[in-house]
């Protein structure tokens, strides 16, 4: 079961175009944090999408939260330590996905 305090899930909207998950994602593995989880998926009229990013628990990954903050194409992020676990299992469900 993933639901639990050693993995939190970071909620992101973010602009969609080529290049963000690789901002993003870039950021965690240059600070040697290994993404467990990645979903994400378009959503409304396809200019934005949602991010959720499944990562251990860790003192440092606060320092990468707020440098994720500070992207351009990142408008909202969202933590969460106590989480639906079924977010990786039905990925629909959270994105909208037809």
């Amino acid at each position: 079961m993933l639901n639990n305090n050693s993995h939190i899930v970071i909620e992101l909207l973010v602009n969609n175009h080529p290049g963000v998950m690789s901002h993003i994602t870039g950021l965690f593995s240059r600070r040697a944090f290994n993404l467990e989880g990645i979903l994400c998926g378009s959503i409304g009229d396809g200019s934005k999408s949602k991010m959720y990013l499944l990562v251990k628990n860790d003192t440092f990954l606060e320092q990468i939260i707020k440098q994720v903050r500070k992207l351009h194409d990142v408008l909202d992020i969202e933590v969460y330590e106590n989480y639906d676990e079924s977010i990786f299992r039905n990925p629909e469900r959270f994105l909208n996905i037809e």
